[in-house]
């Protein structure tokens, strides 16, 4: 399929530069596959469309406050995306300028918290780096980095907490999660008074979030690899929902891809951890998703692809036209759909 055919023309104006005040009362489209029926509601009346026994999946990775500003050992200044711990203290990392990070060449971040030397230079472009330090990697982050945001946000991020799900716990993702932002504690406490399972897998959102298919025929495209985890006790819940009857809901593409990832390897869903490079397009037989809670995604992105393989794309097309029209914030501080 050609790329052009998830294309969509979306006004500058509904590209939502920060979040909301209140998570849950983002809007919220509910699209019924069967029927065909939208209706626009608020987010926190997802409660409404949520049954006892259904599971709901969500992906508890936390982002990384992955971008860093320093100086090379000359002045220089530099701009790093720490985009995967390889092991230990060597790192892959975006940066720019690139043509300051030769091999060999150090740079420092932050008051001397972070040192940096460049050991190799991927084909990609990318850089291979050992960092030095003497603290936590991750307290140090904490303090000198700043949320690695997608580049159509151009307005800065006061508060951190909002660039992260109120359930992130497993360190390790350079994107959010973006359809779990919705959630507030209080709500999820209400769905699960309702008697819905809430479970979490991990999902490592990593580097191919940020890069867009470049070919004309979808079919060529690579997905970058990114790693996941889901516990036995997890795929027991959800194997008991599946035997009754039950819908299992992954709330992102970031669940389903790793639900989807561990049916295909194993037949059936267990608990598992490895890495996945899956890439879900029209024509996919879902094995273990239901319904599906997410944002509404760039044109053109595998995101897109995604959730046309889900319902229809002519159909998934035909609903971001009536986004449009509704005036819903699109992308990662937007608004959100649920496919039932």
């Amino acid at each position: 399929m050609n790329i052009d055919l998830f294309n969509f023309e979306l006004p500058n104006d509904l590209i939502a530069q920060s979040p909301i005040e209140d998570r849950k009362a983002s809007k919220l489209m509910v699209v019924n596959r069967n029927t065909n029926e939208i209706v626009h509601r608020h987010f926190y009346d997802i409660v409404d469309y949520l049954n006892r026994g259904d599971v709901l999946v969500l992906n508890n990775t936390r982002v990384i406050p992955a971008r860093i500003y320093g100086k090379s050992e000359f002045g220089g200044n530099i701009e790093f995306l720490l985009v995967e711990n390889i092991e230990d203290n060597l790192w892959e990392v975006m940066c720019k300028p690139g043509k300051r990070a030769t091999i060999g060449k150090k740079f420092y971040f932050g008051d001397g918290d972070l040192e940096a030397e460049v050991i190799d230079i991927k084909g990609d472009g990318n850089r291979i780096v050992k960092l030095n330090f003497e603290r936590n990697i991750y307290d140090i982050l904490d303090k000198i980095g700043n949320m690695p945001l997608p580049p159509y946000i151009k307005e800065s991020l006061s508060d951190k907490e909002r660039y992260q799900t109120v359930y992130s716990d497993k360190v390790g993702s350079i994107a959010a999660p973006t359809a779990g932002l919705h959630f507030t504690e209080e709500l999820l406490e209400r769905i699960k008074s309702k008697g819905v399972h809430v479970v979490y897998v991990t999902l490592h959102v990593g580097l191919g979030t940020f890069m867009p298919v470049k070919v004309d025929d979808i079919d060529e495209h690579v997905m970058h690899s990114e790693k996941y985890e889901m516990t036995d006790e997890v795929a027991n819940v959800i194997n008991d929902a599946k035997n009754r009857g039950s819908r299992v809901i992954g709330v992102g593409t970031t669940t389903v891809r790793v639900l989807e990832t561990i049916a295909n390897r194993h037949g059936k869903v267990i608990g598992d951890s490895g890495s996945t490079d899956i890439f879900i397009k029209p024509g996919y037989e879902f094995k273990v998703i239901d319904s599906l809670v997410t944002n509404f995604h760039l044109p053109k992105s595998t995101l897109i692809i995604l959730i046309s393989a889900f319902y229809n794309r002519e159909k998934i097309l035909n609903a971001y036209e009536e986004a449009i029209v509704n005036k819903y914030r699109f992308f990662s501080f937007g608004d959100s759909m649920f496919i039932i």
